[in-house]
């Protein structure tokens, strides 16, 4: 029976990157993906690098920001990850740090930006609050509208078509097995090891691992439930929209304060607009069905439109495509990250910011699976915070 360390359930950004880091660190690795490699969540987005708390943080109060803001060492560190990691896989993967733009479009929103920046400041992000002329100065391309921004040196972009490929070939020069194609249809521990069922073309066949890592995205919970652990992990259905290429006139990432918005332009000149704008599952007889593609939902088409005004020179470019993706949240908003309470060497690692995030995530989870420390505390991400989950 084949056997290997570590068995990584997913082949997005983060079962990937996990790879790598326990490859390199000499462990033997496989990874199973149900489809292709970079296929759903990773693949999908529009790889913004957002270090400073996005809208979704603050939006609810200075209770929830405070909470959020608590995860701001890693976002530290990923930004310290992203600025190198181009040299330490030895590929391309579009990284691009010009700095960002949070945006303020009235005095309440200027206050919010400021409590933001502070709350930013204290756990050490390199962020200011810059006033109207400095703002303009800096992004003449922005709307008279806009009276102050956040500005963070260290944010910017990566191309996600690149990212997790360029993970996965590093993975794979340091031996790791990787199979896409490959679903996995049972999940079981005898008492010394972890066996898995897998199947690819019809075919099954039993892995062993001493452990597993659940990297598994929106179908985090359902893999989990095949070892009989519950996580509450929540699918949002997304949407984003792509313009025409056009001459360079956005240079930063752009987000705002009062609303959902991401705006930035690949290196191509298609200007990328996103933000958290929601699409609509498809259910099929009142079930969720997780592997369909979500729906366009046509308030967050003009919603998404709307918000771009920001950038009124984006408005007047064609919209060459709108597509929708899937990405997986927590009760809290925090990431679910470290070992599975009374699941010998079983791990999970999603939810937060994980694209941006994804290279921190996966180094110290790696380092968890391998040492149980971690350079990094990770305990308040930890599923063991839920305890009404019966973890049994």
């Amino acid at each position: 029976m084949e056997r290997h360390d570590v068995l990584v359930i997913g082949g997005g950004l983060l079962g990937c990157a996990l790879a790598h880091h326990l490859t390199r660190a000499g462990a033997t690795v496989a990874l199973v993906e149900k489809d292709q490699l970079n296929r759903h969540a990773s693949g999908q987005n529009a790889g913004s690098l957002h270090f400073q708390l996005e809208y979704r943080m603050i939006q609810h109060g200075p209770e929830v920001a405070a909470r959020a803001a608590e995860a701001l060492p890693l976002h530290l560190d990923a930004m310290r990850a992203w600025a190198s990691l181009e040299d330490e896989i030895g590929e391309p993967c579009g990284v691009r740090r010009r700095g960002g733009l949070m945006l303020a479009e009235t005095p309440e929103q200027l206050e919010l930006l400021a409590r933001k920046t502070a709350l930013e400041r204290a756990h050490g992000l390199d962020v200011r609050v810059l006033d109207t002329d400095e703002t303009h100065a800096l992004a003449p391309y922005l709307s008279d509208h806009v009276l102050g921004a956040a500005w963070c040196p260290g944010e910017g972009k990566a191309n996600p078509r690149l990212v997790t490929h360029a993970y996965a070939r590093a993975a794979a020069r340091n031996g790791a097995h990787i199979a896409a194609g490959t679903g996995l249809r049972a999940l079981r521990h005898d008492g010394r090891e972890w066996i898995a069922t897998v199947t690819r073309d019809g075919r099954e066949r039993p892995m062993r691992a001493r452990a597993v890592v659940i990297a598994a995205g929106i179908w985090t919970a359902q893999v989990a439930a095949m070892a009989d652990v519950r996580l509450p992990v929540i699918p949002v259905a997304l949407s984003m929209t792509v313009t025409a290429a056009t001459a360079p006139l956005v240079p930063h990432l752009v987000q705002h304060v009062g609303r959902r918005l991401s705006l930035k332009q690949t290196e191509e000149g298609n200007v990328l607009v996103g933000g958290g704008w929601p699409a609509k599952f498809v259910h099929h007889g009142g079930d969720l069905d997780l592997d369909e593609r979500p729906e366009l939902r046509l308030d967050s088409v003009f919603g998404s439109a709307d918000a771009a005004r920001v950038v009124p020179a984006v408005q007047q470019l064609p919209v060459l495509r709108i597509w929708s993706g899937a990405t997986s949240l927590t009760p809290d908003q925090l990431p679910l990250l470290g070992a599975v309470p009374r699941r010998p060497d079983l791990y999970v690692a999603t939810g937060g910011s994980a694209f941006t995030l994804g290279p921190t995530y996966s180094r110290l989870l790696a380092q968890q699976v391998l040492t149980g420390r971690t350079e990094l505390p990770i305990g308040d991400y930890s599923p063991a915070r839920f305890g009404f989950l019966n973890f049994v």
